[in-house]
């Protein structure tokens, strides 16, 4: 069974894509090196996904209010199995957790138990693919939250999230299109990327930093119309 490596050579990955494709080479260039991720961060794989849970639909103070509340009234700074249980409904209710996440959380807490969710460790030897297919099972989580998780915690090289807006947005700027691709068709564009799609769609989210930056410095420039007082 493969083991695989949590992270990748971003100077290599991103010399490959300037390569395969000159126009997002460019915007390579422009933007420069980006910093490496933390992928050797330890995690809990049932604390990510229950935080991602709670996130959920909610502004990020909101939210982070919520975790907050959720941890203390667990006793527990990480959000396992044994510190969600602890909380009955009322209580998750009384720190702002909505009905379904309370469900989704204990369908969480069920499957981990049950050894349906993978640990960091038994990650390591699963392709992408399957803990896309094993976590998505999980009440409440989608394809999207599973992306993240492979792209920014575990370091997976060749992944893309064809259904973020911002990737699709990144791409409609990088090709100068009237319309943001749709998923499909950015996955067929995204061919060309791989091995290392998961840099290309880092780079796609940098592009809409970086055009939205110029677009606002140049309002900011722009020099405003002198007001005409009206003599009496």
């Amino acid at each position: 069974m493969p083991r695989y490596a949590r992270g990748f050579d971003l100077d290599l990955a991103a010399a490959h894509l300037s390569r395969r494709d000159r126009k997002l080479g460019r915007w390579i260039e422009r933007i420069g090196p980006l910093p490496q991720a933390g992928w050797r961060k330890p995690f809990d794989t049932v604390d990510v996904l229950a935080r991602a849970i709670l996130y959920q639909q909610l502004s990020g103070k909101a939210a982070a209010t919520i975790v907050g509340r959720v941890e203390q009234a667990s006793g527990s700074r990480r959000l396992t199995p044994s510190a969600i249980d602890a909380l009955d409904d009322e209580r998750l209710r009384a720190c702002g957790v909505s009905g379904n996440k309370a469900r989704a959380l204990r369908d969480l807490a069920a499957r981990a138990g049950q050894g349906e969710v993978p640990t960091q460790k038994e990650l390591a030897f699963l392709h992408h693919d399957e803990i896309i297919e094993r976590l998505t099972a999980v009440r409440g989580i989608g394809r999207w939250t599973v992306e993240m998780l492979l792209m920014f915690r575990l370091g997976r090289p060749d992944l893309l999230p064809v259904d973020d807006l911002g990737v699709r947005k990144g791409a409609q700027l990088l090709d100068r299109l009237e319309e943001m691709p749709r998923p499909k068709e950015l996955a067929a564009r995204g061919e060309r990327w791989g091995p290392y799609r998961t840099l290309a769609g880092l780079y796609l989210w940098r592009i809409c930093d970086a055009v939205q930056a110029d677009a606002t410095e140049a309002a900011q420039a722009k020099p405003k119309p002198k007001v005409k007082r009206s003599q009496d």
